[in-house]
């Protein structure tokens, strides 16, 4: 009931004024007040942008939408990264459900968290999974934190192939690349989700960077993928027009693996940071 009430408020003050609602919690959550005149953490700076740019920027709104995006990639020359793509609809009713494989990943193509996981379609309430979907498409995502780049998305449901490393029953490592004017600095690895989740942090030849905000760390170091050139070659490209962009990644039996472009990571509030080589990452964005 509390967090319901919490999302309502946020979506009332976005209807008055996204930056009301970003001030609000901003100070929430940091408990001093937001500088968007000058300023100078990484929060304030990706704020500034969410607010000053990405709402009129079509770069930014194509780029969020987890399926024109794929677009994007194609023009960049990373294409080869795209997980197959099985199907887009525009409700969940059309989706051909017979026509599937047995093992499949269902996403709507705004937002974040609105993801189904099929591991054996025999098993799925058709009926149940249609509603469920179908509702997750009738949210507004953009308001609770006033993340203006998804209201502008056609909707789309998207329906990707299933990826499943050698390993097996295993939860896939997301590779995080903080980008800042176009080049890499630093990689976040989260490990084991939907369990105790696991992130480190390493700069771009390896070296594992401080974890600051006492998040756990895996016991045994994630180790140097082989792909990792390929990552920061892909991540620069990808990155090149954007002050600052997180381009996410799987690798799965050594393959690399476009996830997303994230340009506000947890609405810009408390998104993972780190310092790189003493410096704090705010220092790597330069805004006008």
């Amino acid at each position: 009931m509390k967090a319901k009430l919490i999302k309502a408020i946020r979506t009332g003050l976005t209807m008055i004024s996204p930056e009301l609602n970003t001030r609000v919690n901003y100070w929430l959550v940091h408990r001093r007040w937001l500088n968007l005149k000058n300023p100078k953490t990484f929060e304030e700076k990706v704020l500034w942008l969410k607010l000053k740019d990405y709402i009129h920027n079509p770069l930014i709104i194509k780029c969020a939408d987890k399926y024109l995006v794929r677009e994007y990639v194609e023009e960049k020359g990373c294409g080869a990264t795209l997980n197959e793509l099985l199907g887009a609809y525009d409700s969940a009713d059309e989706i051909p459900w017979d026509e599937l494989p047995e093992r499949f990943v269902l996403k709507w193509n705004f937002g974040c968290g609105m993801n189904l996981i099929v591991r054996d379609k025999s098993k799925l309430d058709i009926a149940a999974t249609t509603q469920k979907l179908n509702r997750w498409g009738e949210t507004k995502y953009w308001l609770p934190f006033s993340e203006m780049q998804y209201k502008y998305a056609p909707k789309k449901l998207i329906c990707e192939k299933f990826l499943e490393d050698k390993e097996g029953g295993k939860s896939l490592s997301d590779f995080k690349v903080y980008c800042f004017h176009g080049k890499p600095e630093a990689i976040m690895v989260m490990n084991d989700r939907g369990e105790e989740l696991k992130r480190e942090f390493f700069d771009t030849e390896w070296t594992r960077l401080p974890n600051p905000e006492g998040k756990p760390a895996p016991e045994v170091e994630t180790p140097r993928p082989d792909c990792l050139e390929e990552m920061l070659e892909a991540s620069r490209k990808l990155a090149e027009p954007f002050p600052f962009v997180r381009v996410d990644f799987y690798i799965v039996n050594g393959k690399l693996i476009f996830g997303e472009l994230t340009f506000t990571p947890a609405g810009g509030i408390y998104f993972a940071k780190t310092t790189v080589h003493g410096k704090d990452m705010g220092e790597f964005l330069h805004i006008p």
